[in-house]
């Protein structure tokens, strides 16, 4: 089999040559030799040079994501045990790994591939062809790595069910790996115990991002009046409770997201302080503004508002409105917790919306800190796309 060779356009591969995996569609010159999707293919630039080598799907409009930058790299077994190794090695200096993210796609160097480990269970998220073919090569060596550790794992869960494998020309699926399990699986993070639902949890059941954000608020919330806005399965609501808040209610759209919290609040036997309830965030809040309610903290963990560049303007009206309302409800020198965990929301026009949401109600905001998603997901300087989550912590002080 000969080798394929990708060459790009003149001026091309401006993602590529800035330290970017991702090669596109229009950058693409040609394509020389026979080739399936999602065969490892070598890239060169318009001028021959050779840029290293990738596996190509032109399903996909990011034809060719790149796995080495050596042009005489083997792609096989040694080579992928090596980059999950490193993988561990990193999260065992940065995180507290008994539940946490081993493998994050790009910023890994796998990409399109997300592991994440639940105490002793795997969830794999799969989202390109290419990767997809040394799936199985790469859960082996992972689970060989862990094994080396002490950590024996008692089983793998497939969460390949994000719209995005269809961009790919990829099929839907969710499923064992392996033998089955019960897929309600308990973890501890912050003193915190959760059930996580690995089957029919949102993406792989859990957002591990949030960890240190949510560990963050603890300090805050010890007696406190505290509202946990799209609490999901009661994570930061939780954590407040632990914390020592007085009282604590969590509120989210999903009738599933809150069946689940109040089975994490009596498994922390904290049923008597915090409670959750089913309601749409955007039409509760003016509720409880309505009704006088004052908190002495308000988290606002939305989920993404804006997926695409095109739906950023509408996103924004969301975040203004979210924090306009968020900001209402917090008693003068009280907190506010708030992030956005879309990647097209940046740094700079979500710090921007919160500024002109603070204005509209004649609000001071001071800058408690800003943090980002935990290290397990690290971000890649030269993968835009790795950054997503951004986490303010303010006080809300009235006008002076």
């Amino acid at each position: 089999m000969g080798e394929v060779i990708v060459t790009l356009k003149k001026g091309e591969g401006r993602t590529l040559k800035s330290g970017g995996l991702w090669v596109y569609d229009n950058e693409i010159e040609s394509v020389l030799g026979s080739v399936t999707d999602g065969d490892i293919v070598h890239v060169h630039d318009f001028d021959g040079y050779p840029m290293g080598k990738g596996f190509i799907n032109r399903h996909s409009k990011i034809r060719v994501r790149m796995m080495t930058r050596k042009a005489d790299q083997e792609i096989d077994e040694a080579f992928l045990y090596q980059r999950v190794k490193e993988a561990w090695e990193y999260r065992k200096k940065t995180v507290d790994i008994s539940s946490c993210r081993v493998i994050f796609g790009e910023a890994d160097f796998l990409p399109g591939l997300v592991v994440d480990k639940f105490e002793n269970v795997l969830v794999v998220q799969s989202l390109a062809l290419g990767i997809d073919r040394w799936k199985m090569t790469i859960l082996d060596a992972l689970q060989k790595i862990l094994q080396e550790d002490g950590i024996k794992v008692r089983g793998i869960y497939e969460r390949s069910d994000a719209k995005v494998r269809k961009q790919e020309g990829m099929e839907r699926y969710k499923g064992f790996i392996g033998e089955s399990f019960d897929t309600q699986v308990p973890i501890v993070e912050n003193g915190v115990k959760y059930l996580v639902d690995v089957q029919d949890g949102q993406k792989t059941g859990f957002f591990l991002d949030q960890k240190y954000n949510r560990l963050a608020i603890q300090r805050l919330c010890k007696d406190a009046r505290v509202l946990d806005c799209f609490t999901h399965t009661g994570s930061f609501a939780l954590n407040a409770g632990i914390a020592g808040a007085n009282e604590v209610l969590g509120l989210d759209a999903s009738e599933l997201a809150v069946e689940q919290a109040a089975k994490n609040a009596a498994l922390n036997v904290l049923s008597d302080t915090v409670s959750f309830e089913c309601a749409d965030v955007f039409e509760k809040l003016p509720a409880l503004e309505k009704a006088g309610e004052q908190y002495d903290v308000v988290i606002l963990d939305p989920p993404a508002f804006t997926k695409s560049r095109g739906s950023i303007k509408n996103a924004t009206k969301g975040y203004r409105e979210i924090n306009m309302r968020g900001m209402k409800l917090v008693k003068d020198g009280g907190y506010l917790a708030t992030c956005s965990c879309s990647h097209f929301m940046d740094y700079e026009l979500f710090t921007k919306t919160i500024a002109q949401a603070a204005k509209s109600v004649h609000k001071r905001l001071r800058q408690v800190e800003f943090r980002t998603q935990s290290p397990d997901h690290p971000i890649l300087w030269s993968a835009g796309e790795s950054y997503y989550l951004k986490f303010y912590i303010f006080q809300v002080v009235d006008e002076k």
